[in-house]
C-alpha cells in the first residue's frame, strides 16, 4: 500500500488526519457538489412562498404563488409581442414579492401585491410605468383568491398545518350548526304546538287577543273556548315529553364545541399531547350529553320516542355508545409539537394518543434530524431519529401516518387534508431543516437555507416522504405511499453533473445524493470528512453510493468519497470516515425496507418471479429435450421451399433452427411483466410511458436515442427491457451503446 493510500485509509478508519495535506472543508467553504446549481435560492422559482386561501368549501386551502401566477398568465396573456410583455412584467412582479417575503415582510397576498407593484412602478419611466401599468392591472384583475402569504421559516409548518385543521373544522361547524338549527326548530315546533293546545291559549282571553280588535265583537268567545277545549286539549303533549324536549333544547343550545350561538367555544389546539387527552377527557361527559341530545332530538322529531324503551336505554348512555362517526362529527385536537428538550419528554406519550382511536393530530416538526448522530461519539450512534418515531407509529395500525420534508408540503397538500379530515388519529412528521446557526469561520453551513436542507434531506434519503392510510384498504398495497420520494425505484437519486477539467473540457457524469452527501452540508460533520489535494487523487478513492455497494473483501484498500465544490466553484474530492459510512448504510436500509413496503423491487415478489422463470425454464429445456431424443421418421417435414404454410397447422423447425432464430431488430419491452418502478419513464417520459394497468411500454420511439433505450434496459429492475437494434445509425458513440445493448437482446 502506497502511503498516499495509507494516510487516506487512516482517515476513513479512524478519522485521524496525518500530516497537513488534508483540507477542512468547513475552512474551504466547500458544499456538495450538487448545490452549485442552487447558490441563491432566491433567484429560483419554487414553490414557496404560499398563500394561505381564505374561505372556501373546497380542500384548496393552499397554493403555491408560482402557481397563482402561472394561472393568472394563462388567463390574461395571449400569443405575441404583447403577452411575451405581460408575462415579463408579472413574473418581475412575482420577483418583487419573492423578494419581500424573504424580507420577512408579513401581510395578504393583495397586501403584498400592492407594495410590490409600488415598487415596480416607481423603478420605471413614464413610457414603461404605463406599460407595467397596464400589465399588472390585468393581471390583478384575474386574481381568483387571496389570503396569507408565508415563505419558508421555522414556523411555517405549524402555520400550513393549522390553517389547514382550521378549514376542515370550519366545514365540520357549517354543517354541525345546520344539523343543529334543524333540530332545534323542529323540538321548538313541537313546544310551541303544544302551547297551542294548552287551556291557556284556549281561554276566551287568549282567543280575543289573537283574531284583533275588528273583530272581536264578531265571536263569542266564551263559546269559542269551551268548544276548542273540549275537542283538542286532550291532543297537549304530556308533561314528561315536554320536560324531555326542553332538556334537549338546552343540551344542544349550550353546547361549547362549535360557535353555533356564542363565542364561549373551546380551544382544540395544544401544544401537548398529555394536554389534548387531559381536555378531551375533560369534555367527554358533555360529548356524550349532546351526542344523547341529538339523538334524543331526531326520534321525537320523527315520532319514534318510546318511553318504555328508549328512557332505560339513555339513562345508561355513555362513551361505550360513541361510534367513529360520532366523534368524527366533533371538532380533531391538533397537538403541534417541535422536537425540543421539552418535547422529547412527550414523545412516550405519544404512542397513547395515537392508539387510541380519538381524533388526535400530531404535528411533529422536527428542526434536525442529525443531532443525535452528530452529539454520540463512536460508530454506534442513534442515527437518524424523526423517521423512527413515524415507524413505530405505523406498527400502531390503526393511525393515519404522514412523513416529508417541509419543502415537499406543498407537493403533498391532498395528502396532508386527507389525514385532517379523516376520523382516525394520525401522526404528520415534518423535516423543518431549520437548525440553529452555526459558530466559528465555517462558510457552508449558513449558505444553505432551511428549505434547500429539507429539500436535501428527502432527496438523500435522510428523511424520505411516505403515506400510511390505514382507511384505503386491508393490504399494504393500498394503504403504503412512497411515490412522492425522488427516483423512488434506485437506492439514491442519480443526477447529471457537468464539469470543465483542467484542460478546459466538459465531463459529465452522473453522480449520487446521498446521506453522506446531506451531512456534508452540516458544519457539525467537517471532522468527518477530510478533502484530498489534487495531486494525491488516487484510483483507489471510489463514490460513496459506489463504496456502500462492496462487501468487506472488495472493500479492502477502497476509500469513499464525495464530489464538493468551493466558493469558486472549484471541484474537490472530499473522502468520507467511517463513521458516516456506517449512517448510510443504515439509512439505505431504512430505505430499502421503505420501498419493499411501498412495493418497489419487493424481495418475496423477486424471488417469485425467479423461481416461476427457472420453473418456465425447466419446462423449455424438457421440451427441447424430448424433440431431440424423438426419431428422425416422427419429426415433423419442414415445408418445401415458396410454399405457404397452412392456417391451421402449426410449423415446426428443428432444434438447430431454434437455435439459429436472430433476435428481432425492434426494442419492445415485456409489458405484463412490468413491475412500475419508473425507473425507464424517469429517463424519458415521452418514450416510454404506462398503460392502463401502470405498465410500461414504448409509446414514442423517435421521442429519445438508443443510449437512452439501452440506459433503461440497465435501469429496469427485472430485466424486461429489450433494445434492439438502433434506428439512427448516425447517433453518437453507438459502438458502446450497441455493446451494452448485446446483454439485454
Amino acid at each position: 500500500m502506497s502511503q498516499s493510500l495509507s494516510s487516506l485509509s487512516t482517515f476513513h478508519l479512524t478519522g485521524e488526519r496525518h500530516g497537513k495535506d488534508f483540507g477542512d472543508i468547513g475552512q474551504l467553504g466547500l458544499r456538495p457538489a450538487l448545490f452549485s446549481a442552487y447558490q441563491d435560492i432566491s433567484k429560483l422559482r419554487h414553490d414557496f412562498p404560499l398563500v394561505l386561501v381564505d374561505g372556501g368549501d373546497n380542500d384548496a386551502f393552499v397554493l403555491s404563488l408560482s402557481d397563482i401566477i402561472d394561472d393568472v398568465l394563462q388567463k390574461i396573456a395571449p400569443r405575441g409581442v404583447e403577452g411575451e410583455r405581460i408575462r415579463k412584467h408579472v413574473l418581475g412582479l412575482e420577483d418583487e414579492i419573492r423578494t419581500l417575503v424573504d424580507r420577512g415582510t408579513k401581510g395578504t397576498l393583495l397586501q403584498l401585491w400592492d407594495m410590490a407593484e409600488t415598487n415596480r412602478l416607481s423603478k420605471a419611466d413614464k413610457t414603461g410605468r404605463d406599460l407595467l401599468g397596464d400589465s399588472l392591472s390585468r393581471a390583478r384583475s384575474g386574481l381568483g383568491v387571496d389570503g396569507v402569504l408565508v415563505g419558508y421559516a421555522g414556523d411555517t409548518p405549524v402555520q400550513i398545518f393549522t390553517h389547514a385543521w382550521a378549514r376542515v373544522q370550519k366545514n365540520k361547524a357549517r354543517k354541525f350548526a345546520k344539523e343543529i338549527g334543524e333540530l332545534t326548530v323542529k323540538l321548538s315546533n313541537i313546544l310551541k304546538a303544544n302551547t297551542m293546545h294548552s287551556e291557556k291559549a284556549l281561554s276566551p282571553k287568549a282567543l280575543k287577543g289573537s283574531v284583533g280588535t275588528v273583530y272581536e265583537d264578531a265571536f263569542d268567545f266564551e263559546t269559542m273556548s269551551d268548544i276548542l277545549g273540549s275537542s283538542l286539549v286532550n291532543g297537549a303533549v304530556p308533561d314528561k315529553k315536554r320536560r324531555r324536549i326542553r332538556a334537549t333544547l338546552a343540551a344542544l343550545k349550550s353546547q361549547k364545541f362549535f360557535g353555533v350561538v356564542d363565542d364561549g367555544t373551546y380551544d382544540f389546539v395544544f401544544d401537548r399531547p398529555t394536554r389534548a387527552l387531559k381536555a378531551f377527557r375533560q369534555r367527554l361527559p358533555e360529548m356524550i350529553n349532546l351526542v344523547k341530545a341529538m339523538t334524543i332530538a331526531r326520534l321525537e322529531i320523527e315520532g319514534r320516542y318510546k318511553e318504555e324503551t328508549h328512557d332505560a336505554f339513555f339513562r345508561t348512555f355513555d362513551e361505550r355508545f360513541l361510534g367513529p362517526d360520532d366523534l368524527g362529527n366533533f371538532p380533531s385536537y391538533l397537538v403541534c409539537l417541535r422536537n425540543d428538550a421539552d418535547a422529547k419528554g412527550e414523545t412516550a406519550m405519544l404512542a397513547e394518543v395515537l392508539s387510541s382511536g380519538l381524533p388526535m393530530k400530531v404535528l411533529m416538526q422536527s428542526d434536525d434530524i442529525l443531532e443525535e448522530l452528530a452529539n454520540t461519539p463512536g460508530r454506534f450512534s442513534p442515527g437518524l431519529r424523526c423517521p423512527q418515531l413515524a415507524a413505530m407509529a405505523i406498527g400502531l395500525n390503526g393511525a393515519f401516518v404522514l412523513q416529508s420534508s417541509g419543502s415537499a408540503l406543498y407537493r403533498m397538500r391532498e395528502q396532508v387534508m386527507g389525514g385532517l379530515k379523516n376520523g382516525q388519529p394520525a401522526l404528520f412528521s415534518i423535516f423543518s431543516g431549520l437548525v440553529g446557526d452555526s459558530p466559528g469561520p465555517f462558510k457552508n453551513t449558513p449558505e444553505t437555507t432551511p428549505y434547500l436542507k429539507a429539500a436535501a434531506a428527502l432527496e438523500s434519503r435522510a428523511f424520505p416522504s411516505f403515506v400510511y392510510n390505514p382507511a384505503l384498504g386491508d393490504d399494504w398495497a393500498s394503504r403504503f405511499s412512497v411515490m412522492e420520494n425522488p427516483q423512488t425505484g434506485t437506492e439514491w437519486p442519480v443526477h447529471r453533473f457537468s464539469y470543465e477539467d483542467e484542460n478546459l473540457q466538459k465531463i459529465t457524469e452522473d453522480i449520487a445524493f446521498t446521506v453522506v452527501d446531506f451531512a456534508a452540508a452540516d458544519v457539525r460533520f467537517c471532522k468527518n470528512f477530510a478533502d484530498v489535494p489534487r495531486s494525491e487523487w488516487l484510483d483507489a478513492m471510489v463514490p460513496v453510493d459506489a463504496f456502500l455497494k462492496l462487501d468487506a473483501e472488495a472493500s479492502a484498500g477502497k476509500v469513499p468519497y464525495v464530489l464538493m465544490v468551493d466558493e469558486n466553484n472549484i471541484l474537490h474530492k472530499v473522502i468520507v470516515d467511517v463513521r458516516l459510512i456506517d449512517a448510510a448504510h443504515r439509512c439505505r436500509e431504512m430505505w430499502r425496507n421503505l420501498q419493499e413496503l411501498g412495493g418497489i423491487d419487493n424481495s418475496h415478489a423477486r424471488d417469485l418471479l425467479a423461481k416461476e422463470k427457472e420453473k418456465w425454464e425447466q419446462e423449455k429445456e424438457q421440451e427441447l429435450e424430448a424433440l431431440r431424443h424423438q426419431p428422425a421418421s416422427e419429426q415433423p417435414t419442414p415445408a418445401p421451399e415458396n410454399t405457404p404454410l397452412s392456417k391451421t397447422e402449426p410449423a415446426h423447425t428443428e432444434p438447430e433452427d431454434e437455435q439459429q432464430l436472430a433476435p428481432s431488430n425492434e426494442p419492445y419491452i415485456e409489458t405484463p411483466r412490468c413491475t412500475t418502478c419508473d425507473e425507464c419513464t424517469q429517463i424519458n417520459n415521452r418514450m416510454f410511458a404506462y398503460d392502463d394497468n401502470k405498465q410500461a411500454f414504448i409509446a414514442d420511439l423517435d421521442a429519445g436515442t438508443f443510449r437512452q433505450l439501452v440506459e433503461a434496459a440497465e435501469s429496469c429492475q427485472v430485466a424486461i427491457i429489450h433494445p434492439g437494434k438502433p434506428k439512427n445509425t448516425d447517433e453518437p458513440d453507438l459502438d458502446e451503446s450497441m455493446a451494452r445493448a448485446e446483454a439485454f437482446n
